[in-house]
C-alpha cells in the first residue's frame, strides 16, 4: 500500500499557454492568406482568355469563339475533341461602341 501517485507534468502558466495560442492562431492565418493568395494567380505568362460565344451543334457538340491573349480562335467541341476550326480577325465592332 505503499504505492505513490505520479506526480502530473506542471501546467503552463497561462500567459505561456496565451502565447502559444496566439501564435498557432497567426500561422494559421498566414497560410490560409498564402494559400488564397496562390489560388487566385493569373494563368501561366499572365494569359487571359474568354469565350465569346458558342453555338450548339446537337448531340454534344458545339462551335466556340474563344479569345486568348488578343487572339480570336474558333474551336470545334465533341466528346472527347477540342479542335481549332480557325484563327478569327478582330471582333466586329458593334453599334453604340460596344464590341
Amino acid at each position: 500500500m505503499g504505492e505513490s501517485v505520479p506526480a502530473a507534468a506542471p501546467a503552463l502558466p497561462v500567459a505561456e499557454a496565451v502565447i502559444a495560442t496566439v501564435i498557432v492562431l497567426v500561422l494559421l492565418g498566414a497560410t490560409l492568406w498564402l494559400l488564397r493568395r496562390g489560388l487566385h494567380r493569373p494563368a501561366a505568362g499572365g494569359a487571359t482568355m474568354s469565350v465569346e460565344t458558342s453555338l450548339s451543334l446537337g448531340e454534344r457538340r458545339s462551335l466556340l469563339i474563344v479569345s486568348v491573349d488578343g487572339r480570336r480562335l474558333l474551336l470545334g467541341l465533341a466528346p472527347g475533341q477540342v479542335r481549332m476550326v480557325t484563327e478569327l480577325g478582330p471582333a466586329p465592332i458593334r453599334p453604340g461602341g460596344v464590341s
